[in-house]
């Protein structure tokens, strides 16, 4: 290819991009103006509290996540840990209860 060929293509990519770029802003212009979209600046709503404490409720823009947390729940972790540490006062030396 020649070097007038590239710039044959580079001149048709500009051109379809301004095409496709100023449809787009055209569309948005005349769906605005006739009212087919309404942009509502002041969106707030209000916030509602979930009827159950364990409820997490989490909200972004487009979603809205509930996370239902178990009652008397006790993560993996802490169970490993209490696995391999008994608690405190079964601990040898200590004068705990356990074997003598």
């Amino acid at each position: 290819m020649s070097l007038r060929d590239f710039t044959k293509w580079n001149n048709r990519a500009a051109l379809l991009y301004a095409v496709g770029a100023w449809t787009m802003i055209g569309s948005v212009g005349y769906y605005s103006y006739k009212g087919y979209v309404t942009v509502n600046k002041n969106n707030k709503k209000e916030e509602v509290e979930p009827e159950n404490p364990n409820q997490l409720v989490y909200r972004t823009a487009h979603t809205r996540t509930v996370v239902v947390c178990k009652e008397d729940f006790v993560p993996y972790t802490t169970r490993v840990y209490n696995f391999f540490n008994p608690p405190p006062g079964n601990q040898p030396g200590t004068g705990g209860a356990g074997r003598e």
